[in-house]
């Protein structure tokens, strides 16, 4: 696994707006999202990306300062290399595809297939 980077929010529009600047300030890849209720008696969004370690940082960077911004920022880190276990048995529970039971892969490439059509 390349970096991991990791916003943490309370609301979704924060993590949202935090999304779209981290996804646009670098070359990464958003691989997953996780929400629960409770976090600051709010709803908890945890927004991941993947990517080389300069691209994730920079990403992580500019999305917590946009989500600063909106709202509230429970916490954001950056892994350098992720061990291949935290991607298995954790990540993979909050993978944006799992919902639909398809891998990252095939719902990348289906949405390539759907864009040149």
């Amino acid at each position: 696994m390349q970096a991991l980077g990791l916003i943490e929010t309370a609301g979704y529009a924060t993590a949202v707006s935090a999304a779209d600047v981290a996804l646009k300030a670098a070359n990464v890849e958003l691989i997953a999202v996780e929400k629960v209720i409770g976090v600051s008696g709010l709803l908890g969004v945890t927004i991941q990306f993947s990517g080389d370690v300069a691209a994730v940082s920079s990403a992580v960077e500019a999305g917590k300062k946009e989500a600063e911004r909106v709202g509230k920022v429970i916490s954001a880190h950056v892994i350098p290399r992720a061990h291949s276990e935290v991607d298995r048995k954790l990540l993979s529970q909050f993978s944006r595809f799992a919902e639909q039971g398809e891998s990252v892969e095939d719902q990348s490439e289906a949405a390539d297939g759907k864009l040149k059509a």
